[in-house]
């Protein structure tokens, strides 16, 4: 079953910093996006360009890839996961509901979190046609 989470509760306002530079160039991604499991995810804001993960063992779970216990990096990509794209506008982990970019072009050095050579040679396999860039 996918993450659920409520959908009654009084907002709350994000700080939305970077968003505006992170997505470079949206051409796609996936209808309607996605409820995320936050389930063990620490910071309480996932911040546009997120990297998403997916469950491969269960197409209906989306993920923010976990970042270490510093909160300065991403973390590995726990088994039976594979990346999905990434977050196109900043929110609350209280309200996990992200859209998701699998296809344009993200500033990486805009995004929260560096990315290393290994996630980038993941993500152009899993996702070719979503491109980390920067000028």
């Amino acid at each position: 079953m996918g993450a659920t989470a409520n959908l009654s509760k009084a907002g709350e306002v994000v700080g939305f910093g970077l968003d505006s530079v992170v997505i470079v160039n949206y051409v796609g991604g996936i209808p309607g996006g996605r409820t995320l499991d936050v389930t063990d995810f620490a910071p309480e804001t996932i911040k546009a360009g997120h990297l998403v993960i997916r469950s491969t063992a269960d197409e209906t779970v989306f993920k923010p890839m976990p970042v270490t216990s510093g909160g300065d990096a991403y973390a590995s990509l726990p088994s039976d996961f594979e990346y999905a794209g990434v977050v196109v506008n900043s929110v609350s982990k209280e309200a996990p509901f992200v859209g998701i970019m699998n296809h344009g072009t993200f500033n990486d050095v805009a995004a929260p979190y560096p990315l290393t050579a290994e996630i980038k040679a993941a993500l152009k396999e899993a996702v070719p046609t979503l491109i980390p860039y920067h000028a």
